[in-house]
């Protein structure tokens, strides 16, 4: 079972990292908004990759979260270079709050699975 986890954690991680990417470089008009409040989607969306990553790179906590603060930086640079995108401190600081924090409790997470036999 503990495999099964990990390995469907890598697959959202993954999958959500490369949504994250596309909805954040097309332009404007295209992304979706779900009329919740603006830092509420960011915080939503990253907290869920962080606890993804978490789960299942448990093994390098500094590291992943190392890796996960540096993906919300450039995700927010990348935002310069699409017409009428643009980056804010205020998002890259939720971003990236909300990605530790959900690797964090990924990380506790993890260590709460039982060992697979």
């Amino acid at each position: 079972m503990r495999f099964f986890v990990l390995e469907a954690a890598r697959i959202a991680g993954w999958f959500l990292a490369v949504l994250i990417t596309l909805l954040s470089l097309v332009p404007p008009w295209l992304r979706p908004e779900t009329g919740a409040p603006h830092n509420l989607e960011h915080l939503a969306i990253f907290a869920a990759t962080g606890f993804a990553f978490g789960l299942a790179y448990n093994r390098s906590p500094a590291l992943v979260m190392v890796a996960l603060v540096t993906f919300a930086g450039a995700i927010e640079v990348a935002q310069l270079f699409v017409p009428g995108r643009h980056a804010r401190l205020s998002d890259f600081i939720v971003d990236a709050l909300s990605l530790c924090i959900g690797a964090a409790v990924g990380f506790v997470t993890a260590r709460t699975l039982p060992q697979s036999t």
